[in-house]
């Protein structure tokens, strides 16, 4: 993983996937990352659904309207992968992952 400013990695860590992606289709991906030792694993919740909308105001509307009665876990905000990014844990326990990026737009 990439350093960040503000969240130190061990050496260990440095060697972990921070995300992955299997082109299925022009429509489909299948997506994959490592977890830390310390983030309990919950079969039925380790996964997220990925959404790319078209517009930054769609990303924002659809991560709204998933967090209702959910729980924020990274708010909406540009990232360093050039990307307009937030995740969300909807009311049913649904991890989502909400990605715009204005250069595939």
């Amino acid at each position: 993983m990439p350093p960040q400013p503000g969240f130190e990695l061990s050496e260990a860590d440095k060697n972990r996937v921070m995300h992955v992606t299997l082109p299925i289709s022009k429509e489909t991906s299948l997506m994959g990352s490592d977890t830390f030792p310390h983030q309990p694993v919950s079969f039925g919740d380790n996964f997220s659904i990925s959404i790319s909308p078209d517009s930054k105001k769609e990303a924002d509307r659809i991560f709204k309207e998933l967090g209702e009665a959910g729980n924020v876990v990274m708010p909406m905000a540009d990232t360093f992968w050039n990307a307009y990014f937030g995740m969300v844990k909807d009311k049913f326990g649904v991890n989502w992952m909400i990605n715009f990026d204005s250069s595939h737009s």
